[in-house]
């Protein structure tokens, strides 16, 4: 090898090369690839496919083309990669058995719900459907961005206007790095009745949207049992739904009967459904079957499945339901890009983020509109000026030599623009005449009067809505159609909460952002300095820091760092299946931004609504505001706190309005104060100083004191102790406190301070997730404040205490206690 070759030779660490490339190729299949986007529903093959056809002018009115002409249309063009997985995504589009709404016009064999594929594309024929021209309508009027294709030298859109709510009437599948979304098909009439209903009251909760929103419509019919599947998948994004076959039992001769098999669930490849019963058939896992017959045609899809005379047809369809596909599960994850990243969203994120693309759309449009009729009004203007004085205008132009003397001379002696004064140079002798002066008068004043229509419609966000409204209608009118699967209720089908059981929840939440709630009896009560039991799987280097007891139906308050705060009911945070599970990021369940956590978790529901929330920042600032102020909290949230710029909102509590508050820091220094000391104030406000703070120190724990009760210190390795109130004497609010812990290398900082009562338990967690439950009075009372307690957890390795929450407890069961937060 000569030297010029070593000189060409470029170190690179493996390992980060690996990680880099890795990233890219993750962000490139998320984003341009595998998941729809919120706002069309499509991917970009999809997106790129369609808008080919609208540049190709294979419209619903014009002669089908090939297929292959489509493909090479898309390839050259837009969407450099393979020709199979352009012509695979155009086929779906054109198949009735798998998209709800076919957005592609298909002639030739596209293939059957037997799994037979599509013949190759240079058979087969595409064009436009008609419900496709909605998704493309108006995108040469400036309503969606476009960006450079792969190699600079046409423009594609980042997203089609889509008048029709996509995402939802026809869903989407797709499997990206580390992520999935399934998005079950919808009626179109529903969706855009779900629409409506937002625009007119935009805090429809979901029961009243699920009026007008049933559930999926899948396009080979069948049946959903129970609502309970939609209800969890509509309020968390994630659910699973059963799909049943639509089968009726026919009597037949000498008492025979036989199961007609007409509709069958979505995405069951019907050859397999029936090999599969013949395989039960001939393995006598199902007896009793005489006879298998695909008696399916042009009308329709028939399956017949003859038995004997001494079978009981009703057990018989029932074993075909429970080993075969004519019940099947479909796993709903409804996750798309929401600004080019991805999020797992409820029907009404879903219908809301729809709603905002058409009337930014609308509202594109309108500007485009009223900017060429401000243009062509000019020209009007300029027009009806020369023929007020065509003589004249005549005249300068027969004395002007040249086209841009003419021009140059109409401008000064009329005041026209020069636009004005070219369109006057080209105006046709015709136009002298009367009639076509009436005309130009006539499309003037018309002009003025959309110019009037076009500007009161961006003036006001009510006039948009409502052309979305109307838009939608109009939609619904022209393609909207009966229902095809039926919704086959439960009798208890009443409302949510009845397809939940109230029962008493531990809900976890992790530094990173990961956020699960699990039954409460999964914890049991264990002796102090126990090891404590797998409360969560986290990530490297993750930790749990935030617990909190409730009931399944109890709402929630989310305060985070930025001083925000969002409201869920419990039971709409996913249900883990183990302890060791690490739950679903934050950031999928409410709408956090970057960088933005929750710190702070209020139970709605074991307070009275006329007590203050008492809010405490890291820099020692206070606030108290009443809880009514937090009654209508928004799908984005509401500002909780006003923070200066560094700071963020540590702790808050509930107060009666005349309590005493302990405010306690990470380097062991606390502060008592009552709470008149603080005044009430609005949510949106910064607060007043609560503590001052010695240099690299910060609040990290805020508690009532209450009489009779104890304050729990503990460390993070671990150590813990108790002091009787009567050791903090209350103070004026805003000085340095006094000292309230001991910390030494082998106690570290201070991770809680909790105000506790005789009966209670202790539960703890680490940074590994490892629990433990304890009882208060294992961990004794101290006379003096600066000391550092006793040991009351065990930890192992770099493990240390993350977080910690009391439990009031009841009954006698050691194991098998009714819990309930003491809310302090």
């Amino acid at each position: 090898m000569d030297e010029q070759q070593v000189d060409k030779i470029v170190p690179v660490c493996l390992e980060s090369e690996m990680q880099t490339s890795y990233i890219d190729y993750a962000m490139s299949v998320i984003i341009t690839r595998a998941l729809p986007d919120v706002r069309d529903g499509l991917k970009p093959v999809h997106r790129r496919i369609l808008y080919a056809m609208h540049e190709a002018g294979m419209t619903p009115n014009k002669p089908y083309k090939k297929s292959a002409r489509i493909v090479g249309e898309v390839l050259g063009k837009y969407h450099p990669h393979g020709d199979s997985s352009v012509y695979d995504a155009t086929v779906r589009l054109a198949q009735d058995f798998s998209t709800r709404y076919p957005l592609v016009d298909g002639h030739g064999n596209f293939g059957s719900v037997d799994g037979d594929s599509a013949a190759a594309m240079r058979y087969t024929e595409v064009r436009m459907a008609k419900i496709t021209g909605e998704m493309l309508e108006d995108i040469d009027k400036e309503t969606v961005d476009f960006m450079p294709n792969y190699d600079g030298s046409l423009q594609e859109p980042t997203v089609l206007p889509s008048k029709i709510p996509n995402l939802l009437v026809n869903g989407s599948a797709g499997i990206a790095v580390g992520m999935a979304t399934n998005i079950p098909p919808h009626n179109l009439g529903e969706v855009i009745d779900g629409c409506v209903l937002l625009i007119d009251n935009p805090e429809a909760s979901l029961e009243e949207i699920m009026t007008k929103i049933k559930g999926p419509d899948f396009p080979t019919g069948a049946k959903i049992m129970g609502r309970d599947g939609i209800i969890k998948a509509y309020s968390t994004g994630r659910g699973s739904i059963k799909m049943r076959s639509c089968a009726t039992i026919e009597p037949m001769n000498k008492g025979k009967h036989r199961i007609v098999v007409t509709e069958i669930p979505y995405q069951v490849n019907k050859a397999r459904v029936i090999e599969s019963i013949a395989d039960l058939s001939r393995n006598k896992e199902i007896d009793g079957i005489t006879a298998l017959r695909d008696e399916s045609d042009r009308k329709g899809m028939r399956i017949v499945v003859e038995l004997r005379a001494d079978v009981n047809p009703d057990i018989v369809l029932n074993k075909l339901y429970k080993h075969t596909q004519l019940q099947e599960t479909f796993g709903v994850i409804m996750l798309a890009l929401v600004d080019g990243h991805p999020r797992v969203l409820t029907l009404k994120q879903i219908l809301n983020y729809y709603l905002d693309h058409q009337k930014d759309v609308i509202t594109r449009r309108s500007k485009f509109e009223l900017d060429k009729a401000l243009a062509r009004a000019h020209i009007l203007e300029g027009l009806l000026i020369a023929l007020d004085h065509i003589d004249e205008v005549i005249k300068t132009i027969r004395e002007s030599a040249t086209d841009d003397a003419a021009k140059q001379s109409l401008m000064s002696k009329f005041n026209l623009s020069e636009k004005q004064a070219l369109a006057i140079l080209d105006m046709r002798l015709r136009r002298l005449t009367g009639l076509e002066r009436e005309k130009i008068e006539e499309e003037y004043a018309e002009l003025e009067k959309r110019i009037a229509y076009l500007r009161s419609v961006l003036a006001d966000e009510h006039k948009v809505m409502e052309i979305v409204k109307t838009e939608l209608l109009d939609a619904k009118k022209k393609f909207g159609d009966e229902r095809r699967t039926q919704i086959v209720a439960d009798s208890s089908d009443f409302s949510i909460e009845d397809m939940i059981p109230n029962e008493r929840m531990v809900l976890t939440l992790t530094r990173r952002g990961y956020m699960k709630r699990i039954n409460a009896n999964v914890y049991h009560t264990q002796n102090k300095g126990g090891r404590g039991i797998k409360g969560m799987g986290t990530k490297d280097e993750d930790a749990v820091n935030h617990l909190l007891y409730t009931s399944a139906w109890n709402t929630v308050l989310f305060f985070t760092n930025f001083g925000r705060v969002y409201r869920l009911k419990a039971y709409e945070i996913p249900e883990a299946n183990s302890r060791n599970s690490k739950g679903i990021a934050a950031i999928n369940i409410l709408p956090l931004s970057n960088g933005e956590k929750v710190n702070a978790l209020i139970d709605l529901d074991q307070v009275d609504p006329s007590m203050n929330l008492f809010m405490v920042t890291e820099k020692g600032l206070v606030k108290k505001t009443l809880l009514q102020e937090f009654k209508n909290v928004r799908r984005n949230g509401l500002i909780a706190i006003s923070l200066m710029e560094g700071d963020h909102l540590a702790k808050v509590r509930l107060t009666n309005g005349d309590q005493t508050i302990i405010l306690a820091t990470k380097l062991g220094m606390a502060i008592c104060f009552n709470e008149n000391d603080v005044r009430p104030m609005g949510r949106n406000t910064r607060g007043v100083r609560g503590i001052t703070l010695a240099e690299g120190d910060m609040v990290i724990g805020a508690d009532v004191l209450e009489p009779d009760c104890q304050v729990l210190t503990v460390s993070e390795e671990g150590f813990g102790k108790r002091n009787n109130i009567d050791a903090y004497k209350v103070q004026l609010r805003g000085g340095k406190g006094i000292k309230n812990f001991k910390i030494t290398p082998k106690t570290g900082d201070i991770v809680g301070v909790e105000v506790v009562h005789e009966g209670q338990e202790l539960m703890l967690i680490t940074s590994n997730g490892i629990v433990i439950r304890t009882d208060i009075e294992s961990i004794g009372i101290k006379k003096g404040r600066n000391t550092s307690g006793v040991k009351i957890q065990k930890l192992e390795g770099d493990d240390k205490v993350a977080a910690l929450d009391t439990i009031a407890i009841e009954g006698n069961d050691e194991d098998e206690k009714e819990q309930t937060k003491l809310f302090k």
